[in-house]
């Protein structure tokens, strides 16, 4: 399939596809306006070993053909991806990102798919995207204002403010991962030290959990454990995984309080693996909010997780087709 083989879309065209292109893997989706998916189809990264951008274009093609000829041939009415690093948000080019991704820093997304497929292209961080999901399917329905935190290999964040995402001077505003929540704290990669990734992020706190084995001289006994094992422990009653949940949980709230000062949000939604955990996490991260927010201001303000699934940055991807249509 090539850009002259697909037909343009227009105003009346129901259906977008959209990608989440992560370290580890690339995801994608035809949705309908309602985000419903229609096709998927998910594929390694492969980062550091092929180019990133022939294997995102790859990704489209295969959703896009498949549902083609199951549809008979209706029209896709644009791209939307969604994906980790910087971006330039009005350019759709990559500003910067991490080694996750070798070589990706200055890649024209937006215009090499333009190019390749001949319809608009919307490109953002991933983060953002995820706040469309939530915007439209999730937790934010109901809210115009509302804080979006994904706990994951890092921390990443959004902002939505009058029913739009935040983006700053040219798009990375929302990066709530290096925000401070001790200035004597622990050195974060970003240059800042006691960065709220450095405490609340599913890599950060199995450090914190390793750290206390090591520090009780058990380390020997028990290999290092992954954040998962280490919330299971926390589920379970372990005092030493207990006391590394502590300290995230402390991190986070601070860190949350913050941004309802800030912002005066009417929710805050937090997604990602750290929070499979589940109620527990989130019972415990709403009385540390409320012990530390201003009673004011904490009033009337829901902290709740993320709809989840494995394809909500897909979606919320998709979504920004018909978020930005008219921009």
């Amino acid at each position: 399939m090539n850009k002259h083989a697909l037909r343009r879309a227009d105003e009346e065209t129901f259906y977008a596809v959209g990608v989440d292109l992560g370290g580890t893997k690339i995801s994608a989706a035809v949705i309908d306006r309602g985000g419903q998916i229609l096709q998927q189809h998910v594929m390694p990264t492969l980062a550091g070993q092929a180019d990133v951008m022939p294997r995102v274009a790859e990704a489209v093609e295969t959703v896009w053909s498949r549902f083609a000829a199951e549809s008979g041939g209706a029209r896709i009415r644009g791209i939307g991806i969604g994906t980790a690093g910087q971006v330039e948000w009005e350019t759709g080019t990559i500003r910067y990102a991490s080694d996750l991704i070798p070589g990706y820093t200055g890649t024209r997304v937006k215009s090499l798919l333009e190019e390749r497929f001949g319809v608009p292209v919307y490109v953002d961080n991933d983060v953002n995207a995820l706040a469309l999901t939530e915007k439209y399917l999730g937790a934010g329905r109901n809210a115009k204002t509302f804080v979006c935190l994904a706990l994951g290999t890092g921390v990443g964040g959004a902002v939505m403010t009058g029913g739009r995402i935040m983006h700053g001077a040219w798009g990375s505003a929302g990066e709530i991962g290096h925000l401070s929540v001790d200035y004597k704290g622990r050195p974060c990669i970003c240059g800042n030290v006691g960065c709220l990734e450095q405490y609340a992020s599913g890599t950060s706190i199995a450090n914190l959990m390793n750290e206390r084995l090591q520090a009780a001289g058990l380390a020997g006994t028990r290999a290092p454990l992954s954040a998962k094992e280490t919330a299971d422990l926390w589920l379970a009653g372990d005092p030493l995984a207990g006391d590394a949940m502590n300290e995230a949980i402390a991190a986070l709230g601070s860190a949350v309080a913050s941004l309802i000062h800030l912002f005066n949000p009417e929710a805050v939604v937090i997604g990602g693996g750290v929070a499979a955990c589940g109620e527990p996490l989130f019972r415990r991260l709403r009385e540390e909010v409320r012990r530390r927010a201003m009673p004011s201001m904490f009033a009337g303000v829901t902290i709740e997780p993320a709809c989840g699934g494995g394809m909500s940055g897909a979606i919320g991807a998709a979504l920004q087709v018909w978020e930005y249509a008219h921009e």
